[in-house]
């Protein structure tokens, strides 16, 4: 199965082309610019790389969330354009759980956080079976900084973009994933995706959605202006 992987949660995007779970590259896009500037072409660089046509893609992956709103919907509306324009399958893949995928096969129980500002992260934890699996253990939520960090325990692996800010004020005993896996990656999300494939399973391509978990700042200012 060729599938393109769509990672645009947060400031620093990236594609990747797997076949079946086997990485065959893997590109960033610019941290520099938007996503609106570099995601068609990147797409269009990392499919020359790796030789194929358009047409050649059946699946195509894509992070759903939560992050940032404006690189979800860009990455979203453009993996279920090219899908729908290929007649490939479309899977959308929970930004907290392709984090935590890159973390250590000896992490038994990951907590992952992502900064949701206003002094809030979007969190979820996550259990290792002994395939090595990674499933969820609750919803994706919502939690303050300083609820998040005491529901912390010294048998959980903590990753994620958040702890950029947060590494220092983590309880004592608490493991720590390496920081450069703290991030997205479109490989782990092409890699969830070959997993489902497998299983038979895909998305359906007109109800797909960015998973927001609230309303953005601009629609939340737009309520407060209307009488």
């Amino acid at each position: 199965m060729r599938i393109l992987a769509i990672e645009s949660s947060g400031t620093t995007g990236s594609l990747a082309a797997l076949a079946g779970t086997e990485l065959l590259s893997q590109a960033a896009l610019d941290p520099q610019l938007r996503s609106a500037r570099t995601l068609a072409p990147g797409i269009a660089q990392l499919l020359r790389d790796v030789g194929w046509k358009p047409h050649d893609v059946e699946a195509v992956a894509v992070g759903i969330g939560p992050g940032s709103f404006t690189g979800l919907r860009l990455g979203v509306m453009t993996a279920k354009a090219f899908a729908y324009a290929v007649g490939a399958k479309v899977l959308g893949i929970g930004t907290l759980a392709a984090i935590a995928a890159r973390t250590p096969q000896n992490a038994a129980r990951v907590a992952v956080a992502i900064d949701a500002q206003r002094g809030e992260v979007y969190c979820g934890n996550f259990t290792r079976d002994l395939a090595g699996v990674l499933a969820s253990e609750n919803e994706v939520a919502i939690a303050t900084v300083e609820q998040w960090l005491a529901s912390l325990t010294a048998e959980v692996t903590v990753t994620g973009p958040a702890l950029g800010k947060l590494v220092e004020q983590l309880p004592a005993g608490v493991n720590v994933a390496p920081r450069d896996l703290w991030s997205p990656q479109a490989s782990a999300i092409g890699n969830l995706a070959a997993r489902r494939v497998a299983r038979g399973e895909s998305d359906d391509l007109w109800s797909l959605a960015p998973c927001y978990l609230r309303r953005s700042a601009a629609e939340e200012k737009w309520d407060l202006s209307v009488p």
